[in-house]
């Protein structure tokens, strides 16, 4: 492979352009000697003579044109190299991968979209999975950015709060509990609860809601892979369900679905936007955070008012 220098090229092309070694080396600022070097290494790198030589000038021949053309190339990929990489600084290019748990799936792309109309050329990848699979996206740097409830605590992270996370206890609005006021917990002991598998966040919720009720829960139901399918086999009369506020909105607007008033409900936890504390800030990521920051409680507020 031919060793050419970009000063080697820069120098042959401004040769071509004035004609002379001295107007060249005053370009360059450089002296006449070194860019004359700068062309004899050139020309042995090449195995050709690039120039017919006067006692006054240089003429290229066709080969020096040839090769100066790729200089040039050269010139105009760098300045564009040179653009890209103002841009990415200033968070106006660039790529994020966003990890997010499932049950943020329902506002994750509301924000997106706003923060697109923002930043229309960062490109966003996201990823949707439970808690146990974001979890370990972070943890092998495959996202940038993770979207979920508590962060963990044996991962080193770095984490601000997105907004209030609401669960309630859900029916189909024909329960005869629908219409009961302040329904205790052990009251509940007895009811059918559909359940997220091991590893989700709201299993998780609904291990630590009877912790203090002796006995625990009588007769745990079926477990399903996602908040849909939970929120069908309610309607459909086959249990309750624990189940984040954010999921269940147009159901509630629909009458398909009720929250029951049990004591101490809702479960308030919050949101947040997690990232590795090993990994490096980018601009973009920077630029999603700071968005996050301003805008995401409000977000969160105007989505969700349940």
């Amino acid at each position: 492979m031919l060793n050419i220098t970009f000063r080697q090229l820069r120098a042959l092309a401004t040769v071509c352009r004035t004609g002379k070694v001295h107007s060249a080396a005053e370009r360059l600022g450089l002296t006449a000697p070194a860019v004359t070097l700068q062309l004899k290494e050139l020309e042995s790198q090449l195995g050709v003579t690039l120039f017919d030589r006067t006692a006054k000038a240089l003429f290229p021949n066709d080969m020096a044109r040839l090769v100066a053309r790729v200089s040039e190339d050269f010139d105009v990929r760098l300045r564009d190299l040179e653009d890209e990489i103002n841009a990415m600084r200033h968070a106006r290019k660039g790529s994020l991968r966003l990890g997010a748990v499932s049950t943020a799936k329902y506002f994750v792309p509301s924000m997106i979209a706003v923060f697109k109309a923002q930043h229309p050329e960062i490109n966003i990848e996201m990823r949707v999975g439970n808690r146990a699979q974001i979890l370990d996206h972070l943890r092998h740097h495959e996202v940038d950015i993770s979207i979920m409830g508590s962060p963990p605590h044996d991962i080193p992270v770095r984490s601000i709060v997105i907004g209030n996370h609401p669960l309630v206890i859900i029916a189909p609005p024909y329960h005869p509990l629908a219409s009961v006021r302040e329904i205790q917990r052990e009251r509940l002991q007895t009811e059918t609860f559909l359940l997220r598998e091991n590893g989700s966040g709201s299993r998780r919720m609904f291990e630590s809601l009877f912790v203090d009720v002796p006995g625990g829960p009588e007769r745990p139901g079926m477990e399903m892979g996602s908040n849909e399918s939970i929120k069908q086999a309610v309607m459909a009369g086959l249990g309750i369900a624990l189940i984040s506020a954010h999921t269940i909105t147009q159901e509630l607007k629909a009458g398909r679905l009720v929250v029951l008033d049990v004591v101490g409900m809702p479960i308030m936890r919050q949101w947040f936007c997690v990232t590795h504390a090993m990994r490096a800030e980018t601009p973009t990521k920077a630029a999603f955070l700071e968005f996050i920051n301003q805008d995401g409680p409000k977000m969160l507020s105007e989505l969700f008012q349940v």
